[in-house]
């Protein structure tokens, strides 16, 4: 199975709390731009189980994501995967949450520093990779020996051919 890891688009620098920074423009364009990307991706067309962080800009960049991406079976709110969140405690219920829903694909909208930290949760020989608003990173997992590989991570940038 799969497990799609992004962080949320382009933010505005300032607002009344972290938690209310909205998407700029750009960040909405970029997250648009990766979701249409990742839908040619998935290896069966759909998206099984969505978890979205509840900070403004996570929650946006879903709303993005979803005018061009397959519908997703069940989309969650989820209070764990702020900024702040514990990536092992994240990979450890995303573990067992997969173990319980058995789905193909799981993506997670979040933000740094949490989405470098679990990606490498699912690689114990890399370190947190950088994250660029937008990216994505895929992770294969099989739930039945824990044993993952991240296979990509993706930008905006590479997308369109600038790095």
């Amino acid at each position: 199975m799969r497990i799609y890891i992004m962080r949320h688009g382009e933010a505005q620098t300032f607002a009344a709390s972290d938690e209310e920074r909205p998407l700029n423009e750009r960040g909405e364009q970029q997250s648009v731009e990766m979701a249409r990307w990742l839908s040619q991706e998935l290896p069966d067309g759909n998206l099984d189980l969505v978890l979205v962080s509840p900070y403004l800009r996570a929650q946006q960049t879903w709303t993005a994501c979803q005018t061009v991406m397959p519908t997703a079976n069940k989309v969650l709110t989820d209070e764990g995967i702020t900024p702040y969140g514990d990536s092992e405690q994240v990979a450890s219920y995303l573990r067992a949450l997969i173990a319980v829903e058995k789905p193909s694909s799981v993506m997670l909208v979040s933000h740094l520093p949490l989405v470098g930290y679990l990606t490498a949760e699912f690689d114990a020989d890399s370190q947190a990779p950088m994250f660029p608003t937008s990216a994505v990173s895929c992770i294969e997992y099989d739930p039945v020996s824990e044993k993952s590989d991240v296979l990509w991570l993706k930008s905006p940038a590479q997308l369109m051919g600038y790095a």
